[in-house]
C-alpha cells in the first residue's frame, strides 16, 4: 500500500473522529481518537472495546470501532461490530452505512455500494442510505451510478448545499446542463454562502459559452473569496469573451498575482493578442 493510499484511508477514519468529538466530549472516545492520530490503532481498539464492555449502547464509540478495525485491515472485526450495531438499532441505516465504509476502506467498492443500497432499502423514508451511496459514487467518478441515488436522497428530503453541489456536478458530467443549474440554484437557496454551488453555476455558464452568466457567477464568488485565483482567471475569460479586453488584461494580472497557474494565464494572454 502506497503512502498516498494510506493517507487517504487515515483521513477517512480521522474524519469520523471529528464527528464523534461532538458526540462525546470526554473519556475513552477522546482517548481512542488521540491514539488513532498517533498511529496506535491497536491501542485505540483495546480502549474502545473496554469502553463498550461497560457501555454497549454507545453508538458513536461502536461506529468509531468499526472504522478503526477496517482501517487496521481487520474486516471481520469490523463486521462483528456492524452486526452488533444492527442488533441494537433495528431498521436504522447506520449499521449498513458503516459496513459500506468498512468495505470502502478495504477498496471493495462494489460491496460498499451494495451496503449503502441496503441502507437505503432498510429505511425507505430516510435519505441517509441513498445519500451516502450517491455521494460516494460521485467521488468515485461514477456519475451514472450516482445520479439515481442522489435524486432519491433529495426526494426523501435531503436538502443541504453539499448534496445539491454533488447532484449538479453529476448532471454536468451527464450533459444535463439545465438540471445541473437547477441543482446548483437549490444548493444556493439551502446555503446562500455556498461558494461551491456558485462555482458550479459558473461552470455551467462556461460550458454553455454564456460569458455574461459566467462573469456574474465569478463576481459573486470573488465578493466572498477575493483571493480565489481560479475565479479571477475565469472572470478574465468571461471579460475577454464579452470584448472587454482591458478589463480582461487587468483580471489576468490579478489572477497571476493571486497564484493562478502561469500556463493558464499565458494561454489567455495569447488569446487576447
Amino acid at each position: 500500500m502506497g503512502w498516498q493510499d494510506y493517507h487517504v484511508r487515515r483521513l477517512f477514519v480521522l474524519a469520523f473522529c471529528l464527528f464523534v468529538a461532538g458526540c462525546a466530549a470526554q473519556g475513552p472516545i477522546d482517548r481512542a481518537q488521540q491514539l488513532v492520530r498517533m498511529h496506535r490503532e491497536g491501542e485505540a481498539i483495546t480502549t474502545l472495546r473496554a469502553h463498550l464492555a461497560r457501555h454497549p449502547d454507545d453508538v458513536a464509540a461502536r461506529r468509531l470501532l468499526v472504522r478503526v478495525y477496517a482501517f487496521s485491515g481487520d474486516l471481520e472485526g469490523a463486521k462483528r461490530e456492524v452486526a452488533e450495531l444492527e442488533r441494537r438499532l433495528p431498521g436504522d441505516p447506520v449499521s449498513w452505512i458503516e459496513l459500506g465504509h468498512a468495505f470502502e476502506l478495504q477498496h471493495r467498492y462494489d460491496e460498499a455500494l451494495a451496503a449503502y443500497d441496503t441502507a437505503a432499502s432498510t429505511a425507505p423514508s430516510s435519505p441517509a442510505g441513498p445519500r451516502e451511496g450517491g455521494m460516494r459514487c460521485a467521488r468515485w467518478g461514477e456519475p451514472e451510478e450516482a445520479l439515481p441515488r442522489l435524486e432519491e436522497a433529495v426526494r426523501r428530503g435531503a436538502g443541504d448545499a453539499e448534496i445539491f453541489h454533488a447532484l449538479g456536478l453529476v448532471r454536468v458530467h451527464m450533459r444535463d446542463l439545465d438540471g445541473a443549474a437547477d441543482a446548483y440554484e437549490r444548493g444556493l437557496r439551502a446555503d446562500p454562502k455556498s461558494t461551491e454551488n456558485l462555482l458550479g453555476l459558473a461552470t455551467v455558464a462556461v460550458v454553455r459559452d454564456d460569458a455574461k452568466a459566467a462573469l456574474s457567477a465569478y463576481d459573486r464568488i470573488l465578493a466572498r473569496k477575493p483571493s480565489y485565483a481560479a475565479a479571477e482567471l475565469g472572470r478574465a475569460w468571461a471579460l475577454a469573451k464579452l470584448g472587454r479586453r482591458d478589463e480582461a488584461k487587468r483580471a489576468l494580472d490579478h489572477a497571476e498575482e493571486l497564484g493562478a497557474p502561469r500556463e493558464n494565464v499565458a494561454r489567455q494572454r495569447a488569446n487576447l493578442k
